[in-house]
């Protein structure tokens, strides 16, 4: 009786003990070794370029890897100092696409010495990193931004009308050219939007989701909820119209669709978005001549070929894709510079196909894809609603951006002139997504931090 009671007594003893806690692991050794193997790759990726093209490696190898891998390794010490936690992928992504698209760049340089821009690519890579380190060292909490939604819209708006004051270049008025300089606003103004449509539909979703009547089986919330939200994305979208950058409107109003569907889980507004979406492409694609004349490419993509005129741009991107293969014609091997002054930056995807082939461009898609997802593990992760919306809001920006791009130099999709997140030359877009990754660093942080140290089950 006594050995019986003293185990009773044992087994309550134990089972009022607190249970072991549970330590997440923080990973930042999985992040320095993929960003290696970045790094390593795009070394290795900017050496082929030179045998390729000239049988040597190229003088200025060493100098490359040691700038690219400067910029990785300060980029890995700040998250490694203020984001322990943050999921190890993005970085090393982010790292790797960078890199390749330096060299994409590089080769295309080798074709026209007359225009370089590599190097200047790498100063805008730079000084995208820059922002990288300082996102993810000042902003220490991602719901601090919450309270600035309103100074964000108003911000966005502002960039986005300030191109309508200086000329059109090829058509469309998204660029501020001063002595030599330029910059694209649109890019900086679609995170800033990010944050304002995370923040607003967060403090807005429930009267979102229950308020107003059914139209057409859709819960359509009241106009005082949806009023403000609705006339932001209008002013955007009527203001991108104007300057006739149909690209950036259609992600814009992805964007807006999307974040609606999250914040309210109604798949009614799915079905409102597609149906909007086509109604506005084919008004715009009727109406305005910039983008009928796109439309009428896309419809007929070799009609310059029979009238004599040679091929235009989208078919000498189809050209380069055929070319490619499955496993690619090789770095430095294709003739996807015969594409013209747009090889650099809208069509860079097809320089990848060509030289990289089917394999390649899977690849690069699959890195994408990656990073998207890891964007939205961190968003539905977190318990609260701005961190989600805003997590998954950036994610699908580059979603929406890589579709929009990839679909039109594919011939899927009518061309929008935008630019590739990191692959394509554009300073304005490569410092854009540099910040996109470091918010998602932070959210990730933020996700994986709250379940660290809890009691384990």
């Amino acid at each position: 009786m006594t050995k019986a009671k003293a185990g009773i007594r044992t087994a309550a003893v134990a089972a009022d003990a607190p249970a072991p806690t549970v330590r997440l692991p923080r990973r930042r050794g999985v992040e320095l070794s993929l960003i290696v193997v970045a790094v390593l790759l795009s070394v290795c990726g900017y050496c082929a370029v030179g045998l390729a093209r000239t049988g040597t490696l190229p003088p200025g190898a060493v100098g490359y890897g040691a700038g690219l891998g400067v910029l990785a390794l300060l980029a890995h010490l700040a998250v490694r100092w203020r984001a322990p936690y943050a999921d190890p992928l993005p970085l090393p992504i982010g790292v790797l696409l960078n890199g390749l698209g330096l060299v994409l760049i590089y080769r295309l340089d080798l074709e026209t010495p007359h225009d370089r821009a590599a190097p200047t690519q790498l100063v805008w890579s730079a000084l995208g990193v820059a922002l990288f380190a300082f996102v993810v060292a000042a902003l220490r909490d991602h719901r601090v931004l919450q309270r600035y939604s309103y100074v964000c819209v108003a911000a966005a708006l502002a960039l986005l009308t300030l191109p309508i004051l200086f000329p059109a270049v090829n058509g469309a008025r998204i660029w501020i050219r001063v002595a030599g300089f330029s910059i694209q606003p649109g890019e900086f103004a679609k995170v800033l939007l990010a944050v304002f449509f995370a923040a607003y539909l967060a403090a807005n979703r429930n009267a979102l989701t229950y308020a107003g009547r059914k139209v057409w089986g859709v819960q359509v919330p009241t106009g005082r909820v949806l009023g403000p939200i609705v006339t932001v994305w209008l002013l955007s979208v009527g203001v991108l119209v104007l300057e006739r950058d149909l690209g950036t409107s259609l992600l814009f109003f992805g964007l807006f669709v999307v974040l609606l569907y999250v914040a309210t889980g109604r798949t009614g507004w799915i079905a409102v978005g597609l149906l909007l979406a086509a109604l506005g492409a084919v008004a715009v694609g009727r109406l305005e001549p910039h983008v009928h004349a796109r439309v009428e490419d896309w419809l007929h993509p070799f009609a310059s070929i029979e009238a004599g005129q040679g091929p235009n741009q989208l078919a000498q991107s189809l050209f380069a894709f055929a070319a490619g293969g499955v496993t690619g014609t090789g770095l430095g091997l294709g003739h996807s510079v015969l594409i013209g002054f747009a090889a650099k930056s809208d069509f860079i995807l097809a320089t990848a196909g060509e030289e990289l082939g089917l394999a390649g461009l899977s690849a690069i898609f699959l890195l994408y894809g990656l990073l998207v997802e890891r964007g939205y593990r961190a968003g539905l992760s977190l318990r609260e609603p701005f961190g989600r919306l805003l997590a998954v809001g950036l994610a699908s920006i580059v979603a929406l951006q890589v579709f929009v791009i990839a679909g039109g130099v594919t011939g899927l999709i009518p061309l929008t002139g935008m630019a590739m997140p990191f692959l394509a030359q554009g300073g304005s877009s490569v410092v854009t997504n540099w910040a996109i990754v470091a918010l998602l660093i932070r959210v990730s942080h933020a996700a994986r931090r709250q379940y660290d140290g809890q009691v384990a089950p």
